[in-house]
């Protein structure tokens, strides 16, 4: 199957996407965990919860669902709502290899995934997705580069992924960290044969952290989809945290600090999809109210003070404990 499916979506939300990293596993870094999933957080109680999201998602038109190796059983519980919803045949499906799940289903262990960007890696953990998702995965990244990771060097890799995109699978990359945009330009520059590997990047961006926007325009420029993460900075910009401009602004345009930070996103016409990352079917539908959102000018101008600098920002991201 093909990601460029997605290009030919027509519903209101299909620049919206549905991010699994929340509810795959039972930590994560995302504020207000202990108030949006079930105390006793078994796996059955987190596969009922991605299934009732994913039902939410496609009956409001959201038309792609991205998942990694290393969002716990995410791959898993994705690929058993797809066996259960044969009419679900239109979703287009995003994972991520490059990291790997170590937790065990803990919440308070001491290491919750390890990067490894081999071939090895590449490998083992293609087979892993295969298994799960088989023909159902069309998007392929690789998880979180950045402008040090072998993955940007790699001919070999390089030449594998080529090998899996000419059996037509997408081959994307996303990005983490203060220097995204070194490593979305330095993503630019990998070609196989003289074409150029990767057709998405997927990046952090939000009213906190936009560094990455210049980069990102170049990648659209360039063809590439870009699929925007964390545009709710891991809940800093959900009520009850978000900063004192946004909940203004909200209040001024009658919607949710939720939803107007993802539709400053959407204004960028750079931004192909924007990831909502719910972990409830209720902010959910409130994110997915972010296409109706009307911002003027002076709003957005407001909006846009709110940028730190990005040391900073990924500083205090770093230090957000695994709920």
């Amino acid at each position: 199957m093909s990601f460029d499916r997605l290009a030919s979506a027509t519903t209101p939300t299909c620049h919206v996407g549905l991010g699994l990293a929340a509810v795959g596993r039972p930590a994560y870094i995302n504020l207000g965990r202990e108030r949006d999933l079930p105390a006793d957080r078994t796996v059955e109680a987190l596969r009922e919860r991605t299934h009732e999201l994913l039902d939410a998602a496609y009956a409001q038109g959201v038309r792609y669902v991205d998942a990694a190796r290393s969002y716990g059983r995410s791959e898993e519980f994705l690929a058993d709502w797809l066996r259960t919803r044969p009419d679900a045949d239109d979703v287009v499906i995003g994972s991520k290899w490059g990291y790997t799940y170590t937790a065990d289903w803990s919440t308070d262990a001491a290491q919750h995934e390890v990067k490894d960007h081999s071939l090895a890696a590449y490998e083992r953990q293609r087979a892993e997705t295969a298994e799960l998702l088989g023909d159902r995965l069309d998007l392929y990244q690789i998880h979180s580069v950045t402008p040090d990771s072998p993955a940007l060097t790699d001919r070999k890799l390089h030449a594998r992924l080529a090998e899996a995109a000419a059996q037509g699978l997408t081959i994307g990359f996303s990005t983490s960290g203060p220097a995204q945009a070194d490593a979305i330009r330095a993503a630019l520059e990998v070609t196989v044969d003289g074409e150029r590997l990767f057709r998405t990047v997927q990046s952090t961006y939000n009213v906190l952290e936009t560094s990455a926007e210049p980069a990102l325009a170049e990648a659209h420029e360039a063809g590439l989809t870009v699929i925007v993460k964390e545009g709710m900075a891991n809940g800093r910009l959900a009520e009850p945290h978000a900063p004192e401009p946004l909940k203004a602004v909200a209040r001024e345009a009658g919607h949710s600090c939720d939803a107007v930070a993802l539709a400053l996103i959407l204004r960028r016409p750079w931004a192909g999809v924007v990831l909502s990352g719910a972990a409830t079917p209720g902010q959910l539908l409130s994110n997915l109210r972010a296409p109706a959102v009307d911002l003027d000018e002076e709003q957005v101008a407001r909006l846009e003070t709110l940028a730190e600098d990005p040391r900073t920002y990924w500083q205090r991201r770093g230090q957000l404990p695994w709920h």
